[in-house]
């Protein structure tokens, strides 16, 4: 395939499936100034890795794969970076902040939102991709557990959020 229809046709998958670059990056990146920084990250790495994306497969899997892998990173490298230079004020500051952009409607999923950030890194993402209707199976392929494992693991996140929210 040459180079141009190489990247029509990327562009093209990434324009369809571009919700998922949005969730993984809401769900990974706290700071909303630095979620362009973060698509673009994603962006780039699954551009870099297209020539290796087997058709075979259904585009989501491989691009949640890639976008988690990289959001993690993100997220471990902003952990590391922030550790001892944000203030817990500004925190709380960017916490509040966030919530006056949600609509009212929307508060039950701003809750969600707000309690998966409490969740570890694998977890977050088997609920994301589990609240994206993924099978187990899809599931336990992007990353790389085992089926059962997922649902262990989902029976263990719900019960895990069902205590955060009680506690709301």
């Amino acid at each position: 395939m040459s180079k141009p229809a190489e990247q029509d046709k990327f562009v093209t998958l990434l324009e369809e499936h571009k919700r998922i670059l949005y969730k993984v990056a809401s769900s990974y990146c706290r700071n909303p100034a630095d979620r362009p920084d973060l698509l673009q990250e994603m962006a780039v790495a699954l551009w870099k890795s297209f020539d290796r994306y087997d058709e075979r497969y259904r585009f989501s899997t491989w691009m949640y794969r890639i976008t988690l892998n990289v959001a993690i990173s993100f997220y471990r490298s902003e952990v590391r970076r922030t550790r001892h230079t944000v203030p817990a004020e500004d925190s709380v500051l960017a916490f509040a902040a966030a919530s006056e952009s949600v609509e009212p409607d929307d508060e039950e999923i701003w809750l969600l939102h707000s309690l998966m950030q409490q969740l570890g890194e694998l977890d977050r993402a088997l609920l994301i991709l589990y609240l994206d209707e993924n099978s187990y199976d899809t599931i336990a392929g992007i990353l790389g557990i085992s089926e059962s494992n997922v649902g262990t693991k989902i029976g263990r996140i719900k019960k895990k959020l069902r205590a955060l929210a009680r506690a709301v």
